[in-house]
């Protein structure tokens, strides 16, 4: 049986389960929001083994994503204290689930969020990666401007979204102005990325299931508004087939980095040149199947369903 663990507005996984139900392939999906809606058990006469509504044997665990039960108290320091108990909980939960094929592991998803660390990989495995400077030094950021004649980009170091009273906002990646270069030491350097600013012809988003890769191309530069990050509006994607050596890249970087799946951000330059972004190892991926037919549900399910 393969245990699903999401929440109930990850749309991703309706997409999936729908399939599962059509090939009558079982499996429970664990909505985190609503844990106490189930049963959950550990007892140590059978080591401590996870059940979930008197259910202890998982082939296969697809990790998508997590949300905390909702916690009705007025009193903040006892909301956080149970908040923080729920996190122990599933922590628990993963480090417990030994037995089952992981898509992927929480624990290297976790590490693998980390952009310094992607890149330090991406680099030496040889990947073209742009020029990086992170740093809370103001002369280290004015050198950096000024060796790329003030073409550079910065963008979050972690995820780029804000939780607000009315919803999620994003932070995009974002090419220096004149105007933030010029006022640079009135800004306080938070933790960010700096980089140089790479000419794109076109951009690549490759999807990583184990070892079958799929990909496709964004033509970016083709509207002002995607031209620095293809995110800020809705265009078309086409079908694409990858370089051998890039695609083999693709894979080593995902096996690298202990992951099972991830959604890869790749540049095409003008001079031929393919470099790398950054690896999502949780990314969204079924508007790309809607849009192109790619199989990669199938493939999710195939690998979760193999032994």
């Amino acid at each position: 049986m393969i245990l699903i663990i999401t929440h109930k507005e990850d749309f991703t996984v309706d997409f999936v389960i729908e399939k599962l139900n059509k090939r009558g392939i079982k499996y429970f999906r664990l909505n985190c929001e609503d844990i106490d809606s189930d049963t959950y058990n550990f007892e140590n006469k059978n080591n401590f083994r996870f059940s979930l509504n008197d259910l202890d044997h998982f082939t296969s665990v697809w990790f998508r994503r997590t949300k905390l039960p909702e916690i009705t108290s007025d009193n903040e320091a006892e909301k956080l204290y149970l908040l923080a108990d729920y996190e122990s909980l599933w922590d628990n939960i993963y480090s417990l689930i030994d037995t089952a094929k992981w898509l992927s592991d929480p624990k290297y998803i976790y590490r693998a969020e980390n952009k310094i660390l992607q890149l330090n990989v991406a680099n030496s495995i040889g990947f073209n990666i742009p020029e990086t400077v992170i740093t809370n030094s103001h002369k280290k950021v004015s050198d950096f401007i000024v060796k790329f004649k003030s073409n550079v980009i910065v963008k979050p170091i972690r995820q780029g979204r804000i939780q607000q009273k009315e919803g999620f906002s994003t932070i995009f990646t974002n090419k220096l102005t004149m105007e933030r270069i010029k006022s640079l030491n009135e800004y306080d350097l938070t933790p960010c990325i700096f980089q140089e600013y790479v000419e794109k012809e076109y951009e690549i988003r490759v999807t990583v299931v184990g070892e079958k890769v799929f990909s496709a191309k964004i033509n970016s530069q083709m509207s002002h508004e995607t031209r620095i990050d293809w995110r800020k509006e809705k265009m078309p994607f086409e079908n694409y087939s990858l370089p051998a050596d890039i695609l083999e890249k693709c894979v080593l970087i995902t096996k690298k980095l202990k992951l099972s799946f991830g959604a890869i951000d790749i540049i095409k330059t003008p001079k031929n040149e393919y470099v790398f972004l950054e690896i999502n190892p949780n990314g969204q991926w079924a508007w790309l199947e809607t849009e192109l037919g790619l199989p990669i549900s199938n493939e999710i399910i195939n690998y979760l369903t193999s032994n």
